[in-house]
């Protein structure tokens, strides 16, 4: 029974957020995207210059997550996933102002989080639900609150550096919480995304494929009434 109950917590969560963040970026711009093995205990979350994102996700628990960059982080990873994409460099955007450069950090923030409560779903049997990615452009600091109110509060922050050591920050707010394990069970692996696109891709083919045989036997009725 001892052996059964294993806890997990806040810094548990805040991990598997943290790996959810390089996971996704990792995939994204094909760049190696690492996070400090320490953590601060911070007092309060909010938005930072250059452009700050921010995701509330509420259910089995409540919380906050916000990304912070700095405009050379931004440019780096807007530039390495558009030109992973196929986007030829003279076509990118020039300036982390830009709304291209808000949207395609708004998606991979949409991307990290939803690998996030995936995670929840298959190791903590629990459902949490997330609203849209919020991005800001910003020159000065903007502090935030989660609107469902915390018994208690937990926030930490992390330090994230990219390829090419540009730094950019996690922030999480959460109610305190701990998910205690009562018996042994398996948690689905994790999807290869390669895999879930070819599988897609195969479907598609496959629904096209009575359509054009539709058409073939339409044209042979045509002709059979001399049409």
């Amino acid at each position: 029974m001892e052996e059964t109950k294993i806890v997990y917590g806040t810094e548990d969560l805040l991990t598997s957020l943290c790996n959810s963040v390089t996971r996704v970026l990792g995939i994204a711009t094909q760049t190696k995207v690492h996070y400090s093995a320490m953590v601060q205990r911070i007092t309060k979350v909010g938005l930072k210059p250059d452009i700050g994102c921010f995701v509330l996700f509420d259910g089995g628990f409540t919380g906050l997550v916000v990304l912070n960059f700095a405009a050379e982080t931004a440019m780096e990873i807007y530039s390495r996933y558009m030109l992973h994409m196929g986007m030829p460099k003279s076509e990118l955007a020039s300036s982390h102002t830009s709304d291209e450069v808000s949207n395609i950090l708004g998606e991979l923030m949409n991307q990290i989080v939803g690998d996030f409560t995936g995670k929840v779903r298959r190791e903590l049997q629990t459902n949490i639900t997330q609203n849209q990615p919020k991005m800001l452009v910003l020159t000065k600091q903007v502090m935030l609150s989660v609107d469902t109110p915390l018994d208690r509060p937990e926030m930490r922050r992390v330090s994230f550096y990219t390829e090419k050591s540009n730094v950019f920050y996690l922030e999480l707010a959460i109610d305190r919480t701990e998910f205690v394990r009562l018996y042994e069970f398996d948690a689905n692996e994790i999807p290869d995304p390669d895999a879930l696109l070819a599988f897609e891709q195969e479907n598609q083919a496959a629904e096209a494929a009575p359509a054009v045989v539709e058409a073939e036997d339409n044209d042979e009725l045509l002709r059979s009434l001399g049409m």
